[in-house]
C-alpha cells in the first residue's frame, strides 16, 4: 500500500537546564574553570537510557516530604522520599488542603495532605537502564550513511539489526578496583538497606500476618518465612520493619556482584534497624562470608531522627537477640555512639555531624586492619557519611532531602582515600547498578472472579 509522506523540519526551541538552585555566589568560581578549558582537546559523548512510565505522563511529580500514617481508610501512606503522582483531572471532588495521588513506590492510591509534599522534577522517577560511551567507537568505526542518516538495517520482521547496534553501544562493563598500577587505596562502601516490609504491604501489614495471639502467619510469597521474637513483642515491628524477600535477594545480588568483581570486605558496621541488619545479612551471603564476617551495630549510623515518627525512637533488638535469629553479628563489639546518645528530632547539622563523626571513627578504628569498609544504613547515609569525608560543606536541608529521594533500595557508593591527606572522594564502585520496578498486589478472587 502506498501512502504519501510528508516530513517538516522540527522549528520547537529546546531548553537546557544546566544547574538547579544554581547559587550567584558560585558563578565566578565557575567562570575560572570554564575559562581553563581547553577547546584543542577532544571531548567524548555518552549516550544515556532510561524509561519511564507512560501511565502517569500527564500527571504532576510531587516527592514526599514528611512520613504520614492514614487516618482513615481511602488515605494514602507516605514515606519520606517516595514520589506521587497526582492527575489535575482527579482533583475536582477533593477537600481544601488534600489531594489524591498515586505512590511510585508502592502503586497504591489514596487522599494524601497537600502540606507534606513538595513539587519535584519527572526526570528523577526515571528508571536508569545504562551508560555508554560513544568517543572510541566513532572514532575507530565508520557507519554507512544514508541520506545523512544511520543507515540501519532491518531483518524479514522489520527489527533493527541487533549486531549493529552492539557496535554503537557495546556494553557497559563494571568498573574494577584498583585495576589501575599503583598504591592500592582503602574504600569506604555504602549502602542503603533493601526493600522494606512496611512500605510494600502499608501500614497495616502487621494486621495482615500476625493473629490474635501474635504469631506470625506468612499470607504472601514477598514476605519472610520467619521473624525474629521480639522481648518487646510484635508490636515493635511497627517502627523496626524487616525487609522482603525480594529484599533479601536485592542484598545477595550485590553480595554476589562484589564476589564477582574479586571485591573484599573487610569489615561491616551496620544501623541498628532491623532492615539494614538483614541486608548486611545477605550481603555477606552473597560475598560467601556470612560465616566469616561479622555485623557490628553501630547505632551512630542511624537515620535523621526527625523522620522517626512518635516521640519515641525505635526499640530496635539488641544484638545477642539478633544472634540468636541467625544473623551474623559481632556480640562484643562497643559502638563508638551508643543509642543513650541518640536523641529524638535531632536538627540537621545534628544528624550531619554525627554520621560524619561515626564515620571518621569507624575509619581511624579500621586503619590498617583491613582495605575495604561497608556501611549498610539508610538512603541518607550515602549523603551524610561521605559529604564531609569529601572536604564538602554541607547543603541546605531542603537540597539534601532531594538527594537522599534519589537514592533507591541497595543504592551502593564508593568512596576511596586518596593518600595521606585525610581526604576521600567519590569513585564508580565495584559494581553495577540494581534496577527494578514496583509492582502492585494481585487478588485474583476480586480481579477474575465475576459474580
Amino acid at each position: 500500500m502506498k501512502t504519501d509522506v510528508r516530513v517538516e523540519p522540527h522549528k520547537k526551541q529546546l531548553h537546557v537546564t544546566l544547574a538547579y538552585h544554581f547559587q550567584a555566589n558560585h558563578l565566578p568560581t565557575l567562570e575560572k574553570l570554564a575559562q581553563n578549558i581547553d577547546l584543542n582537546l577532544g571531548c567524548d559523548w555518552v549516550a544515556t537510557i532510561f524509561s519511564r512510565d507512560i501511565r502517569y505522563i500527564n500527571h504532576e511529580t510531587l516527592q514526599v516530604v514528611y512520613p504520614y500514617l492514614p487516618q482513615n481508610d481511602d488515605e494514602l501512606e507516605l514515606v519520606p522520599g517516595d514520589f506521587i503522582f497526582m492527575s489535575p483531572t482527579e482533583q475536582t471532588s477533593t477537600s481544601e488542603g488534600w489531594i489524591y495521588g498515586w505512590s511510585l513506590a508502592t502503586g497504591c492510591s489514596g487522599l494524601l495532605p497537600e502540606n507534606y509534599v513538595t513539587k519535584a522534577d519527572e526526570c528523577g522517577t526515571w528508571v536508569f537502564h545504562g551508560s555508554y560511551s560513544l568517543l572510541n567507537t566513532l572514532s575507530s568505526i565508520s557507519y554507512p550513511l544514508s541520506d545523512g542518516v544511520l543507515d540501519r538495517r532491518q531483518d524479514d520482521q522489520g527489527l533493527v539489526d541487533a549486531a549493529s547496534l552492539t557496535i554503537i553501544c557495546p556494553p557497559m562493563q563494571p568498573l574494577r578496583l584498583n585495576s589501575q598500577p599503583g598504591p592500592k587505596k582503602r574504600c569506604l562502601f555504602v549502602c542503603r538497606h533493601g526493600e522494606r516490609m512496611d512500605v510494600v504491604f502499608g501500614k497495616y501489614w502487621l494486621s495482615q500476618c500476625f493473629d490474635a495471639k501474635g504469631r506470625y502467619i506468612r499470607t504472601n510469597l514477598n514476605m519472610p518465612p520467619s521473624l525474629p521474637q521480639r522481648g518487646g513483642g510484635y508490636r515493635d515491628y511497627e517502627k523496626d520493619a524487616p525487609i522482603t524477600v525480594f529484599g533479601c535477594t536485592q542484598a545477595r545480588l550485590v553480595g554476589e556482584a562484589l564476589l564477582e568483581s574479586n571485591t573484599a570486605v573487610d569489615f561491616v558496621y551496620c544501623s541498628p534497624s532491623l532492615r539494614c541488619v538483614q541486608t548486611a545479612h545477605n550481603i555477606l551471603k552473597g560475598l560467601k562470608q556470612d560465616n566469616k564476617g561479622k555485623i557490628r551495630i553501630e547505632p551512630g549510623l542511624f537515620e535523621w531522627t526527625k523522620w522517626v515518627s512518635g516521640t519515641t525512637l525505635p526499640a530496635w533488638l539488641t544484638p545477642a537477640e539478633l544472634a540468636s535469629a541467625n544473623l551474623s553479628v559481632d556480640t562484643t563489639y562497643r559502638p563508638h555512639i551508643p543509642i543513650s546518645k541518640l536523641v529524638v528530632s535531632e536538627t540537621y547539622e545534628t544528624y550531619m555531624n554525627r554520621s560524619y563523626q561515626v564515620t571518621k571513627d569507624i575509619l581511624s578504628e579500621c586503619r590498617s586492619k583491613g582495605d575495604n569498609i561497608l556501611l549498610v544504613a539508610h538512603a541518607s547515609s550515602l549523603e551524610a557519611c561521605t559529604r564531609q569525608l569529601q572536604g564538602l560543606t554541607l547543603q541546605n536541608s531542603k537540597d539534601f532531602v532531594q538527594v537522599v529521594r534519589k537514592i533507591p533500595y541497595l543504592g551502593f557508593c564508593c568512596c576511596e582515600e586518596l593518600g595521606e591527606s585525610s581526604l576521600w572522594q567519590l569513585n564508580d564502585p565495584p559494581i553495577l547498578p540494581l534496577t527494578h520496578g514496583p509492582t502492585g498486589g494481585f487478588n485474583w478472587r476480586e480481579t477474575l472472579l465475576q459474580e
